[in-house]
């Protein structure tokens, strides 16, 4: 291993726990790279997420590495994300190898199957590393999850694979963070504990002096630096890998302006909420995400979002002591309007069926009814990338884009009154594109990110009740470029690369040390 105070050609990021930091920091590293002229790539060898993005090539892989490769300046490729898992349940979960789905495996099928997975993953990182000077690895969860250590591609077993010095990063902000790095080295083997060259501190408020104490002892206990502490950036706002936060409210502080409410479920399959990124940090917008057992309150806008299980999660909704459907009625009965995202495209036809048990037992649903569609399930997904035109009524049409990721067609008997037309609509009464009820008060579309687009933005909150003259033109693609440098500038200040430089050479030392004496 070549290694220069510049950059190193593979470098892993494995931590503590889940949400410790990994995806934040291989995309500021990610950044911080590219803007030195390095041609860097993010790579994770498997992802567990329902937030997911499709590859220029018509692949599937997980929404963080899609923003990972925007902070690189590459484009995203199937290769860095080779194996992404979808659950449908619990116990099991739809399993995508280099973009393309291979069916539904319960856990312990899929533990098995992970010796054939690894050979996807290999076969991709290979690639990769021949087209990049350097490639960021993120593990996955935490390397101390000694249960799934047999056949691991996620974190050790990788780094050990392909021979990858690891950062392990933890969060202060948890509580217990010398607990955290301590205890995770400890339960490592021996040649896994010599792959980790540093510690990185994330998540840290207050006075810096107050942790020098600890940072000693840990130096001092594990014999590893502490190659960053990373300060709690308040505010920060990035693509979403999975998890939502049910209790952030995100009411704008600006009482004089217009406010268009908005309200989404949560469903426990919901996919895609990143559909909601722009909506979160709209000037104009309050948005409420309304989980298991919440009552929604009144709202302009109602969304319901994509799901990876439609009719349990039609089900779900209608369960809800909220009364969902009754809810619905009285929000349209008033005049409120309703958009159906991909998922909710398919809850608001009349039936969901699913013939070959594409996303759980087969048999099929009745729809919320508010759509003349029907939805038929099948096992080859629509994945590709979109973009048309956003033509509402009494606006002006505006381009617009996005992408689909579905399992299923949606078909009508009656003529659709199409909104989004692209170059490759279909000829017949499908509703992959947007589709508006003769009323005008309800939308469904398969498209992911149609609030990505500036001016569909601004042109579908006037659709929902918006004062046109009141809707700023926001630009997410603009704010999160911002944010990406924001934690690039960030955590360049606070990183020591001359300190990992050293301790890259100091791994690369002992390795061949340990190839002569061998």
């Amino acid at each position: 291993m070549t290694v220069t105070a510049s950059f190193p050609p593979q470098l892993m990021v494995q931590g503590t726990t889940s949400d410790a930091g990994k995806s934040t920091l291989v995309c500021a590293l990610g950044r911080i790279f590219a803007r030195r002229g390095i041609l860097v790539a993010p790579f994770k060898p498997q992802n567990m997420a329902l937030n997911s993005a499709v590859t220029a090539d018509g692949g599937e892989i997980g929404r963080a590495q899609a923003l990972q490769a925007i902070a690189c300046n590459v484009p995203a490729s199937t290769d860095m994300n080779p194996v992404l898992l979808k659950p449908t349940s619990d116990m099991g979960s739809q399993v995508i190898i280099q973009g393309k789905s291979i069916g539904n495996q319960q856990a312990l099928d899929y533990h098995a199957y992970k010796k054939t997975a690894m050979n996807a993953v290999l076969d991709s990182y290979q690639r990769l590393q021949q087209q990049h000077q350097c490639v960021l690895v993120e593990g996955a969860g935490s390397p101390a999850e000694v249960n799934l250590r047999a056949n691991d591609i996620a974190n050790m077993g990788f780094a050990e694979a392909v021979d990858c010095p690891v950062i392990l990063i933890a969060d202060i902000d948890r509580g217990g963070v010398f607990a955290h790095l301590v205890g995770t080295l400890d339960c490592l083997s021996e040649s896994e504990q010599n792959r980790v060259v540093g510690f990185v501190i994330n998540r840290f408020r207050g006075d810096i002096k107050l942790l020098q104490s600890g940072l000693d002892w840990l130096e001092q206990k594990t014999g590893k630096p502490v190659l960053a502490v990373l300060p709690y950036l308040h505010g920060l706002y990035l693509d979403g890998e999975d998890a939502l936060n049910l209790h952030q409210h995100l009411e704008n502080a600006n009482s004089s302006q217009q406010i268009l409410k908005v309200v989404v479920p949560v469903y426990p399959r919901i996919s895609n909420h990143t559909d909601f990124d722009a909506l979160r940090v709209h000037p104009n917008v309050d948005l409420q995400l309304i989980g298991p057992d919440q009552t929604p309150p009144p709202a302009d806008l109602v969304i319901l979002p994509g799901s990876k299980n439609t009719r349990k999660d039609l089900q779900w909704l209608l369960n809800q002591p909220g009364n969902w459907q009754e809810y619905l009625n009285h929000h349209l009965r008033y005049g409120g309007k309703l958009l159906g995202i991909c998922g909710g495209l398919q809850m608001l036809g009349t039936r969901v069926c699913d013939p070959q048990g594409v996303e759980g037992e087969v048999g099929e649903s009745r729809g919320l009814g508010y759509l003349p569609i029907t939805t038929t399930l099948a096992a080859e997904k629509t994945l590709k990338q979109v973009e048309g035109m956003l033509a509402l009524p009494n606006q002006p049409a505006v381009p617009i884009q996005g992408y689909e990721i579905h399992a299923g067609i949606s078909l009508s008997d009656q003529s659709v009154h199409r909104v989004i037309t692209s170059d490759d609509n279909p000829s017949d009464n499908t509703s992959t594109c947007g589709y508006l009820s003769e009323d005008q008060q309800i939308l469904g579309t398969y498209w992911h990110g149609l609030f990505d687009t500036p001016e569909a933005l601004q042109q579908l909150l006037s659709w929902a009740g918006l004062n046109r003259h009141a809707n700023a033109l926001s630009d997410f693609n603009q704010i999160r470029e911002q944010q990406i440098e924001r934690l690039a500038d960030s955590t360049e200040e606070a990183f020591d690369f001359d300190r990992l430089a050293a301790a890259l050479e100091k791994f690369s030392s002992s390795k061949s040390n340990t190839e002569s004496d061998s």
